[in-house]
């Protein structure tokens, strides 16, 4: 695992948040500002620091109520305008004026929210299997388990609960994958159990909310022309069809590539090959302006 650091700041609303920093080079790349989707969390993009750290700094926030963030005193705040104004105090904490923001499932929904308010940060940007438009199919199947505690005797029974609900989405994996998905997506409690990792509050905005956004997104998919953009979608998702996809690409236009994942569901975890190939073009066209 590639070494990082620990950071905290403040929300606008008083919680204590909690982020990762892996050092990059000293040649003024702008860092990865990487966000994580409804239920995962900082950890969730260590394969992404182990391939890319040391080259480029990486800062992965634990969205409230997730990990080592404080949960929030209002449910109603796990909403995406909230998680936005977060990630601003975040970004003015750091003294950052531009980043490229990787952006997984809702992690995608704050970068088109930032696109829509901020589009002078993004250096660059990935929207990590979705979109303005979100699959009923998808959306349905994630409040089936949003929500619902769980706890394990050991980390071969969460891994093995995992690959039980999400082996469609994953169908290639194998133990050690699942292994390495429970240790991002669970944590040991002080009884040694092993139980999820994020507040269970966070499902309450979606039982009252027709989709994680809320608004129409697909205006500020001109937000991102001039601006390098990966649209990354993986082949068997349920939440992001391909032709929302494809209709993402036409709106940005000729900065905008967009790659799929082949055999993999909603969402792909970054270290896929054709996702690592993807990273990197995206990575080079920030580079080269």
């Amino acid at each position: 695992m590639s070494s990082y650091s620990d950071g905290y700041w403040w929300s606008p609303d008083g919680l204590r948040l909690h982020y990762r920093d892996y050092a990059g080079g000293a040649d003024g790349r702008p860092p990865l500002l990487c966000l994580p989707g409804l239920t995962r969390n900082a950890r969730d993009f260590e394969p992404l620091a182990a391939r890319l750290a040391g080259d480029w700094r990486l800062i992965c926030p634990d969205m409230r109520g997730r990990a080592e963030s404080a949960q929030a005193k209002d449910p109603m705040s796990y909403v995406p305008l909230t998680y936005l104004q977060d990630i601003s105090r975040l970004v003015a904490d750091l003294a950052i004026t531009r980043f490229v923001a990787i952006g997984t499932s809702l992690g995608g929904i704050i970068t088109m929210l930032i696109a829509a308010t901020h589009r002078e940060w993004l250096a660059g940007a990935l929207l990590n299997d979705v979109g303005p438009t979100l699959e009923e199919a998808g959306l349905a199947r994630i409040r089936t388990y949003v929500g619902i505690g769980q706890s394990h005797p050991s980390w071969v029974h969460a891994a093995r609960a995992l690959e039980e609900s999400n082996r469609d989405i994953y169908p290639a994996y194998g133990l050690d994958q699942w292994l390495a998905m429970a240790k991002r997506l669970y944590r040991l409690t002080g009884a040694g159990r092993i139980v999820l990792d994020y507040d269970m509050r966070i499902a309450e905005p979606l039982r009252v909310a027709s989709d994680e956004a809320g608004v129409d997104m697909w205006p500020v998919m001109q937000a991102f022309r001039g601006i390098p953009t990966l649209l990354l979608r993986g082949e068997r998702s349920d939440l992001l069809s391909a032709a929302t996809a494809e209709r993402m690409a036409q709106e940005i236009g000729p900065d905008a590539e967009l790659a799929t994942v082949p055999h993999v569901g909603h969402a792909p975890l970054l270290d896929e090959p054709a996702s690592a190939f993807a990273i990197d073009r995206l990575l080079a066209r920030v580079l080269n302006g």
